[in-house]
């Protein structure tokens, strides 16, 4: 690359750059410093070294006051557990709807595509409010339910974890969707049909043809999904009311309740360092599964 081209790339990439380190980098390096900060008396913070946050969620290290507290270390796990069962629920409806749509015709196809985004058109809160009406014991669900003979008195969905997820999925089941439905789009039918001519059995095709095809739309709507799962507040807040905790709620008020800004800080980092790891490790396994594959066809040819 000549001087003149490295010149020219780097003022076509300098805004970007400066955009990313403005709202993003500053932002996360805040969160960094306050995370190892001392709480003031009234909020805020003072300005001297304190790990001690840590130690409230890890037991170490421990001092100024500060006491070991394994409730947050669950309330984590929790939340990694809704997180992962709200793309496993998602992944189950999405992948065979995203056949089902590939096969339509295109102004079929234009019409679901628009509906499936069309939720984004709409406040999230009156989305979340239309939920809490359809699960409360009074809501449209029981209603029916109660009327078709099925139960013989309401059931108590609002407030609990089932709400929580129904909740998660319904927001972020388009994140899921489209992912999954550009793979399949690109699917080369000609594969299948050739495993089919060789005698494959359906199993066999899905696994070792459409399956790994697909991959690359699962796993990008995989992680587009958990990360906001895992973070989200505003779901747990309002359809799991104080018996569903998540670390988005108990990071919401660190800040605007507790004004612990530090711990607040702390908790943040925990999860962000908590998906990061996650995010590692399935990079590793994607790029050994790569590798696997890659010796497996050279060992059949």
């Amino acid at each position: 690359m000549t001087s003149q081209r490295r010149r020219a790339l780097l003022v076509l990439l300098a805004p970007i750059t400066i955009l990313l380190g403005a709202f993003f980098l500053i932002p996360l390096g805040i969160m960094v410093v306050f995370s190892f900060l001392e709480p003031g008396l009234y909020g805020g913070v003072v300005w001297s070294f304190y790990p001690f946050n840590y130690g409230r969620i890890f037991g170490w290290p421990l001092g100024g006051g500060e006491e070991f507290e394994p409730l947050y270390i669950q309330i984590i796990f929790n939340s990694l557990y809704y997180a992962v069962i709200t793309v496993v629920v998602a992944l189950v409806v999405c992948y065979p709807v995203a056949f089902w749509v590939s096969r339509m015709s295109p102004l079929a196809k234009n019409l679901v595509l628009f509906a499936i985004t069309l939720p984004f058109f709409a406040n999230l809160l009156v989305r979340i409010y239309a939920w809490l009406l359809l699960l409360r014991p009074t809501g449209a669900v029981n209603t029916v339910l109660m009327s078709l003979g099925i139960i013989s008195e309401p059931l108590n969905m609002i407030f609990t974890e089932f709400a929580v997820i129904v909740g998660l999925v319904y927001v972020l089941i388009p994140f899921m969707f489209l992912p999954i439905y550009a793979s399949v789009e690109r699917l080369d039918w000609s594969l299948v049909q050739a495993s089919q001519d060789l005698g494959a059995t359906p199993f066999q095709t899905f696994r070792r043809v459409i399956l790994p095809l697909t991959a690359p739309g699962i796993a990008g709507g995989a992680v587009i999904v958990f990360i906001p799962a895992l973070g989200n507040f505003i779901v747990p807040a309002f359809l799991g009311g104080s018996k569903v905790q998540m670390t988005g709620n108990v990071i919401e008020r660190q800040f605007l309740q507790a004004r612990n800004w530090p711990f607040g800080s702390t908790l943040a980092m925990t999860v962000m360092a908590s998906v990061l790891i996650l995010i590692l490790l399935y990079v590793l396994w994607m790029r050994r599964s790569g590798k696997a594959r890659a010796a497996g066809e050279v060992g059949h040819a």
